[in-house]
């Protein structure tokens, strides 16, 4: 027999309405207790959440390699498919019904949702079931970052569907659903905890535990399990830099979820109307947003000060990682309580970015783990500090704290022991990895057949725009080296057809290798002094210092291939000498890195066309 369908008591708690035959007919049996303001304010959350599974995806692509964001497009489109249909199938039921404090039940296709239920808020069970199920697709959709590039497309539809339909909604059921977790405050500590806090268990407003933590704990099992990406540590342990294909699109991916977060945390109150709710949804986006301002300014800050540079990705994740943090309690903090929260998400990214890849060794390309698992643990566990009513800085005592303490173990051990099982289970049976051939090859073709996802569109650093260079103090024999080559030619088979003159004028070709910034004062400067005829072309590439020591997520780069200009140019009436000595005034900026100057001898330059040679082939008509 299946069992009966039960929302929490805080949504809906009126009288019984006569069970309908299918969710249509339940929508027009109460149709007179909905409104029209609440009933859209969800649907909107629903699609603002939605949308914020294009912001995963264009993370994901953008902070790995080109060779894979097919791959990741298909994992994103099927986390959410997938689990839609399932949430419907057999999660809702387990996450909202009444079996017992600890597992809602099966109500499989919500045969029983509507039987025996009365009405708090005023928007039909569907608005709701849309709202919980893009909910649902989040928490499977964070897994997807922290094992890209790696994983078997197979194994990641599984386990979505397990995430989804199982360990989701079972630890949401002790939160959300009624469970045990919605009313540990009180058994422990008497009705006087509900009177002191507003609620009578743990607080998680809109997910930082139950739906980022959820995913960032899987992500960490998950990329654990698997191992990392080849390449990624030396024989040593040391980690090495693989940079992301497109920060542009990940920076896109970044702003989609800052956005689609106000729905996120705005519609959780999941009511519209009444001048308290307004007043709340307005300080919810306000602590939102500051949290998340705050978090990424903090992360900017701190890389500066570590790396030398603030990391942009890094502090990309940072409005993320601030983002998780507040949505726990972006109902009952302040905007102070929201800044605070901001600057230790902020601070604690930073260093678990490093914590999980260096002693860890965890691989996480786009830092999943640090932003969902750990930030998600910290701002539940700060809304125990923070909370207006309740919260200890507030003179509420440690009761609060107590209780976000117990919940975030609770559902961290949950998840845990539910993702060690599911992923060694897929481990060895279908395999979790794909084989090290098609992880070099890339996923888009060994997968799904897809020869690039860049078809056609090419990536090219243009020469012009390129802000120059301050000047430095190296001496301009350090910043711009002159290496005179003598090339012997290998004796010859053939005689040459014609002997060359050996009084002909010298003829040397100059090859120089500079920053992109100097290539128009460089070719203005040449023309003056008569050299108009030059080969250009852009290189990649760096000297004996390997490049500059740069940082990419805290690991050092150790050969920075740098954007350059190659500019050959052949000489015969123009003195070598003076196209040095131009070419060194105009690159020098007094830096390392300034460029090479080549100078060769050439033995013969033949013009085809005419057939002229040495001196002559160089003349214009």
């Amino acid at each position: 027999m299946l069992l009966p369908f039960e929302l929490p008591s805080a949504l809906f708690a009126r009288e019984a309405v006569t069970a309908p035959e299918n969710i249509v007919e339940a929508a027009v049996a109460v149709a007179d207790k909905f409104s029209s303001a609440d009933t859209i304010w969800v649907l909107l959350g629903a699609a603002l959440v939605f949308f914020m599974q294009a912001g995963f995806a264009a993370v994901e692509a953008g902070f790995t390699r080109a060779k894979n964001t097919g791959n990741i497009v298909m994992k994103n489109l099927m986390d959410f498919s997938l689990g839609t249909f399932f949430f419907w199938f057999v999660g809702y039921g387990v996450m909202f019904g009444a079996a017992s404090a600890y597992f809602g039940g099966f109500d499989f296709f919500m045969q029983d949702a509507f039987q025996g239920k009365g009405w708090e808020n005023s928007f039909p069970i569907p608005a709701f079931l849309i709202f919980q199920t893009v909910f649902c697709a989040t928490a499977a959709t964070i897994v997807s970052g922290a094992m890209a590039e790696r994983t078997k497309f197979a194994a990641y539809c599984i386990y979505s569907v397990l995430i989804s339909a199982v360990v989701y909604p079972i630890s949401g059921h002790w939160t959300w659903g009624g469970g045990w977790l919605s009313e540990v405050g009180n058994n422990l500590f008497g009705e006087g905890f509900e009177t002191a806090t507003g609620g009578a268990g743990f607080h998680d407003f809109a997910g930082s535990s139950i739906v980022h933590m959820v995913g960032g704990i899987a992500a960490f099992i998950g990329a654990a399990t698997l191992g990392p990406r080849i390449g990624k540590y030396t024989k040593d342990g040391k980690p090495k830099a693989i940079l992301g294909s497109n920060l542009a699109l990940g920076a896109l991916g970044v702003f989609i979820l800052w956005f689609g977060w106000f729905g996120f945390n705005g519609a959780s109150t999941t009511c519209a109307s009444g001048d308290d709710t307004l007043i709340s949804m307005g300080n919810i986006f306000v602590t939102t947003n500051m949290a998340a301002a705050v978090a990424a300014a903090v992360v900017m800050i701190v890389t500066w000060l570590r790396y030398g540079k603030p990391d942009v990705s890094m502090t990309l994740n940072g409005a993320l990682a601030g983002l998780v943090g507040i949505t726990a309690g972006c109902d009952a903090v302040s905007p102070a309580g929201a800044a605070i929260i901001g600057l230790i998400c902020g601070i604690a990214l930073v260093f678990a970015i490093e914590f999980i890849d260096k002693v860890l060794k965890v691989d996480d390309p786009v830092g999943a783990i640090a932003v969902h698992g750990v930030c998600g643990a910290i701002g539940t566990i700060l809304v125990g500090v923070l909370a207006l009513n309740g919260g200890l800085v507030y003179g509420g005592g440690a009761n609060f704290l107590i209780v976000q303490l117990i919940g975030v173990a609770s559902i961290g051990i949950w998840v845990v022991v539910m993702m060690l099982v599911v992923f060694n289970v897929i481990k060895y049976t279908i395999g979790l990895r794909v084989s090290a051939t098609e992880e070099i090859e890339g996923l888009d073709i060994t997968e799904h057949g897809l020869a690039s996802s860049y078809a056609d569109f090419t990536l090219n650093d243009q020469l012009l725009g390129v802000t120059a260079h301050d000047e430095g103090k190296v001496p301009v024999s350090q910043a711009i080296s002159v290496a005179r080559k003598t090339v012997s030619a290998p004796a010859a088979t053939v005689a040459s057809p014609k002997a060359v003159d050996p009084n002909r004028p010298k003829i040397s070709k100059i090859t120089m290798i500079f920053r992109q910034s100097k290539f128009e004062e460089l070719k203005k400067a040449l023309g003056d002094i008569e050299v108009t005829g030059m080969t250009v072309t852009q290189v990649m590439g760096c000297g004996m210092q390997k490049g500059s020591s740069e940082y990419y997520r805290g690991v050092p780069i150790d050969i920075q291939l740098l954007p350059k200009v190659r500019v050959e140019v052949i000489v015969c009436k123009v003195p070598v000498d003076l196209v040095v000595e131009t070419a060194k005034k105009v690159l020098y900026t007094g830096n390392i890195g300034d460029g090479k100057i080549f100078v060769y001898d050439v033995e013969n330059v033949v013009k085809v066309r005419t057939g002229e040679e040495g001196y002559a082939a160089l003349q214009d008509e």
